[in-house]
């Protein structure tokens, strides 16, 4: 006959004694990678729990993906501390984590006076095996109708209120942090141009939407069916169709 599995107890949290750290379920932590030439990975806690001796604590962690470990792949607008929540999940020992870490809201990140090493965001859950995303849509700005990326520095028009990237307005990062006043090309036309001192520093509002990587050409192809008025470029098997409305 085999041996019952010793049953386990749940525990409210756990100090992992070699960071002198603290933990509970929800936090954020930065968990050892199999491969040390590679970052650290990013998880959820989700649950923790010890066998009956309260020794051998293991951690339900629920991953959190880079870009670029995503099928799509990292791309323009990524900022460099994003990261989407997966539905991807995995019981490991207590003793692979390596820090905490806050992984925030977008809209949270945006407002942070400073970004620390150990601060990210996250935007979008992400499905580990379809490849979708959602949202499956994000607000898009500029002539190059891209979403914001928030390490990018960009401008915002006093007559639209859309926000652009200087390099795209033919502008110098340098002049745009200059300018005290900016009205585009379109509403430029009113004779209101005027170029000045410093930029504005609140965030982009929304605009058109752009739809983010679908695992299937058949979702693009549906887009089409219905008369939608799309354009869809090719990423690594992936197919995105760019702004279809404006909202």
């Amino acid at each position: 006959m085999a041996k019952a599995r010793a049953p386990r107890r749940p525990l409210e949290s756990y100090t992992i004694k070699h960071i002198n750290k603290t933990i509970k379920a929800g936090d954020c932590v930065l968990m050892r990678p199999a491969d040390q030439s590679n970052p650290q990975y990013v998880a959820r806690i989700e649950q923790i729990d010890a066998d009956a001796r309260g020794g051998n604590v293991k951690v339900l962690a629920r991953w959190y993906y880079r870009p670029e470990e995503s099928i799509g792949g990292r791309r323009q607008f990524h900022g460099s501390k994003e990261l989407f929540l997966s539905d991807h999940y995995d019981v490991q020992s207590a003793d692979t984590i390596e820090g905490k870490c806050a992984v925030h809201s977008f809209k949270s990140y945006t407002k942070l006076e400073a970004v620390g090493n150990d601060d990210f965001f996250c935007r979008f859950e992400y499905n580990s095996r379809t490849g979708a995303f959602n949202p499956d849509r994000v607000a898009v700005y500029c002539k190059c109708e891209m979403p914001y990326n928030p390490d990018d520095l960009m401008v915002q028009c006093e007559g639209c209120s859309d926000w652009f990237h200087p390099a795209c307005i033919e502008m110098t990062a340098e002049d745009a942090k200059r300018l005290d006043h900016f009205f585009c090309e379109s509403c430029s036309s009113e004779g209101q141009n005027k170029l000045q001192n410093s930029h504005s520093t609140s965030g982009p509002s929304d605009t058109k939407v752009f739809r983010l990587p679908c695992a299937s050409i058949l979702f693009a192809e549906l887009l089409i069916s219905k008369g939608l008025k799309s354009f869809s470029e090719n990423v690594g098997g992936a197919f995105m169709p760019l702004p279809v409305c404006t909202v």
